[in-house]
């Protein structure tokens, strides 16, 4: 009998311990492994772009284009009227206009950096360009600056030879610009040239004219041969840039820069480097 108490006494024990005794919960840690996420962004292929007019802007690539799919239309429409080649006024436009990212553009729908003058009666706003605080002219919509500047082109005497030019010879438009006075950078015509051949703007003057448009691939890489001083010129091709220049011929970008007297590292088609 005692025995059995005993062993009865025992298992109430137990059992009384049992239904007292707190539940332990577990929490699970995480693993000491360091794990980062990284949100995948799509990488630009185009390089940028340094356009320096009115003002200086930096753009992509991607920009351009997309400057010149949204006002082709608009450019064709002005050759059909005007006689100016679209791919021209494209051209000017992301020149003058930063492909539609620099101040003027922006502030003022000025896409071709026309100045006020004495016979300009709309509203204005003030730059700096050649001086100080120049006045340059505002629109409502960059219709209108398109507008404008194909009015601005065929109503002033300056620019009448420029009529005279046939309308698919865009080089001798971008040098005909220059040397009537539509800007004081000697290098404007390179640019402009640039801009048309690296988009190839000239496929809106053959829609327009009803011609076939061969696209420019320029992409043999030329040397220019010794001048009278012994120096040797690299043509700067589409796609080039210092760095690469720079390494095809065993040079530093910095002083690649300092022979051609470069202040940044903008390059245009068809641009002489000396390269020795």
């Amino acid at each position: 009998m005692f025995k059995k108490n005993l062993l009865l006494f025992i298992l109430l024990t137990l059992v009384s311990c049992h239904a007292t005794k707190s539940p332990i919960v577990t929490t699970k840690k995480a693993a000491g492994k360091n794990t980062t996420y990284s949100k995948k962004t799509k990488s630009i292929k185009g390089r940028n772009e340094v356009i320096e007019s009115t003002s200086r802007t930096i753009v992509t690539n991607d920009v351009v284009s997309g400057y010149v799919l949204q006002y082709k239309d608009i450019a064709m429409n002005n050759m059909k009227t005007y006689g100016i080649p679209a791919s021209i006024i494209l051209a000017q436009g992301i020149l003058e206009s930063g492909a539609g990212r620099g101040k003027l553009a922006e502030t003022a729908n000025n896409h071709f950096g026309i100045k006020c003058h004495a016979d300009w009666k709309g509203d204005s706003v003030r730059h700096d360009d050649d001086s100080s605080q120049e006045c340059f002219r505002k629109y409502n919509k960059v219709a209108e600056s398109y507008r404008d500047h194909a009015l601005f082109l065929t109503g002033k005497g300056r620019y009448a030879s420029l009529f005279e030019l046939d309308k698919d010879d865009y080089r001798a438009w971008a040098k005909g610009l220059r040397k009537a006075g539509y800007a004081t950078d000697p290098q404007y015509p390179d640019k402009l040239i640039s801009y048309i051949e690296r988009y190839n703007l000239g496929q809106y003057d053959a829609q327009v004219l009803g011609t076939n448009y061969l696209p420019v691939e320029n992409q043999n890489r030329r040397i220019i041969a010794r001048d009278s001083r012994n120096d040797t010129f690299y043509e700067v091709q589409k796609g080039d840039t210092l760095y690469s220049i720079s390494k095809k011929y065993n040079l530093l970008v910095d002083d690649l820069k300092q022979k051609n007297n470069l202040l940044d590292n903008t390059l245009f088609v068809g641009q002489k480097l000396k390269v020795n």
